[in-house]
């Protein structure tokens, strides 16, 4: 969130409101230039003041009002009255147009004469401008998107003809074709607009596939022939810096594309199949920043709960989940949050997602010799306060993170398991013994990911008895002991599809949760001869702790997600 203030007049306002004494205020500032993040964004993630509150207090010291694009329909046509690159570099959104003429104008900063001038001369109009957050200005680059979607094939289809007439090129002169090296940058420019975290392109026995995997989900976009399918490859092959002329070695590598102001890392994967070579991309935001816990979709207990256990001075915290359930990114928010000069945080990873500053980060490379374990006993000897592994998979890494855990370390890891109790008989599994399990387990956080309903498209509904009969039974079975700590929602919500979502009525995605702090009767369970899960999951719940499905039906209660999306990743 960008600070359209001076830094002295939010300061006054905050410390006027009560929300923060001043000596805080100039931590929290020296803590956010230290990170190099927006103060807005270190007040929200510290739980100082929330989003909202700093909207509408920066927009009555601008005397603006706020964009609401969220629960308004874009008016596409004024959103096309500036060009996307302008748009971006200029952070702002056309979003309606008045009887008079002027143009309502979403900016990340209203008082910016300089935009406000250009945008009037460009559109011979005059501009209302609005306050509007990263999430509003993505809402309407969307559409952006959606226009794009108009034409992409056409562009595709194009340069297909164009690379089938040229005939056949050795791999080098194919890379660098220029209907290929069009087709791959349309390719990677529709899926920043579909906001896609993966690109696939797998080649079949009669066509080359493209698909997308947006909030998790994947879609097919099209397919092309497979005559061209090892000119792309090579296109991208020669864009990561792999070998051109290996197709039989699975092959790993990484660029940086740009397209506009928009700048991420795309991690590539190279693989031989039966027909061909597939390519995998992974898109990473160079510019994203870990979240608050809040923002990651954690409750007020949830978040209090976590934040005590993150003053601890050792022990674990682990982060279960199947693979693509974000435990790497609520990794980095509990770094974020305990990223301080008072402490030294090293990791190791695979592979690094994100950049943090003053957090030392280490990659995994096996034919170097840095593996998860290795790697950990060599960050033991520099010196570390806070240490986070990426994953806990062998014996070896779980033994070392136990020692660590033991000499006053505070260690961070995920672990591939279905909720937050199983984490411990999977560290069984792994040969640690129960007395050292209870001995440096603090807390587990157990998620997954839902898809948000789209705010731009949103609508309620009241289910049929079925349905609720249905909820009702699926809350009995899944909360401890037969007794939901939620009841059962009599409104439920969904989208109804539209040019902001892609016509999936969702868009982006929150988490849902299972928070189980680890505390003295549990550590009697867990040492016990005769240990039992049940008896795990009993005293977790007599403790307070909600299941995932129970934060779910939370969320779907809230209107953040559907019901159906909930019962979706519940079951995977």
């Amino acid at each position: 969130m960008q600070l359209p203030i001076p830094i002295d007049q939010l300061k006054q306002l905050l410390v006027a409101d009560g929300v923060v004494a001043p000596e805080r205020f100039d931590a929290i500032a020296v803590e956010a230039d230290r990170k190099n993040q927006s103060i807005l964004d270190v007040l929200v993630a510290d739980r100082v003041v929330a989003s909202d509150y700093l909207g509408n207090l920066i927009a009555g010291a601008l005397g603006v009002a706020r964009a609401n694009i969220a629960m308004e329909s874009l008016d596409r046509e004024a959103v096309n009255a500036l060009p996307e690159d302008i748009a971006r570099s200029r952070q702002v959104i056309l979003f309606a147009r008045e009887t008079d003429g002027t143009y309502d104008a979403a900016m990340t900063d209203p008082s910016d004469l300089a935009t406000r001038e250009f945008l009037e001369e460009r559109l011979k109009a005059k501009i209302r401008p609005f306050l509007a957050t990263r999430e509003d200005l993505n809402r309407g680059f969307s559409v952006y998107g959606y226009e794009l979607g108009q034409d992409f094939k056409k562009l595709i289809d194009d340069n297909i003809r164009a690379s089938l007439v040229a005939g056949a090129k050795d791999a080098k002169e194919a890379a660098a074709d220029l209907p290929i090296i069009a087709i791959v940058d349309n390719v990677l420019s529709y899926a920043l607009a579909s906001r896609a975290s993966d690109i696939h392109i797998e080649i079949l026995e009669d066509a080359t596939y493209i698909r997308y995997r947006i909030d998790g989900i994947l879609y097919e976009i099209m397919s092309i022939p497979k005559d061209i399918h090892p000119a792309i490859v090579a296109r991208i092959k020669l864009l990561a810096g792999l070998k051109l002329d290996e197709h039989f070695t699975p092959q790993d590598g990484r660029f940086r594309y740009e397209v506009g102001s928009q700048s991420i890392d795309v991690r590539v994967s190279v693989m031989p199949t039966f027909y061909g070579e597939k390519a995998e991309m992974r898109l990473l935001e160079s510019s994203e920043k870990p979240l608050s816990l809040e923002e990651l979709g954690l409750s007020q207990e949830d978040t209090k709960v976590v934040a005590e256990n993150l003053k601890k001075a050792y022990g674990m915290i682990i982060s279960c989940g199947p693979t693509g359930s974000g435990k790497t990114t609520t990794l980095y928010t509990l770094m974020n949050m305990l990223n301080h000069p008072q402490v030294n945080i090293t990791t190791i990873e695979d592979p690094i997602e994100y950049n943090m500053r003053y957090v030392n980060q280490t990659q995994i490379n096996p034919q170097a010799g840095i593996t998860f374990a290795s790697g950990l006993r060599a960050l033991l000897r520099q010196d570390p306060n806070i240490i986070m592994v990426g994953e806990i998979r062998d014996a070896e890494t779980a033994d070392i993170s136990v020692q660590a855990s033991l000499t006053g370390h505070l260690l961070l890891s995920s672990l591939h398991t279905n909720d937050a109790p199983t984490a411990v008989p999977r560290f069984f599994d792994l040969g640690v013994p129960p007395f050292l399990v209870s001995s440096v387990l603090n807390m587990i956080i157990a998620q997954r990911l839902v898809r948000r309903i789209c705010p731009t498209c949103i609508y309620s509904y009241e289910p049929d008895t079925g349905s609720l009969a249905a909820i009702e039974q699926q809350l009995k079975r899944v909360s401890v002991g037969g007794v939901p700590k939620v009841k059962v929602p009599t409104v439920l919500y969904r989208g109804k599809g539209c040019a902001a979502c892609g016509g999936t009525g969702y868009r982006g995605r929150i988490g849902i949760y299972e928070i189980m702090e680890v505390d003295e009767k549990m550590k009697e369970i867990i040492t016990k001869p005769e240990f039992s899960l049940e008896a795990l999951r009993e005293q977790a719940s007599a403790n307070g702790m909600a299941t995932m499905f129970e934060d779910g039906i939370r969320k779907v209660q809230l209107a953040q997600t559907t019901l159906e999306e909930v019962l979706r990743v519940i079951r995977e």
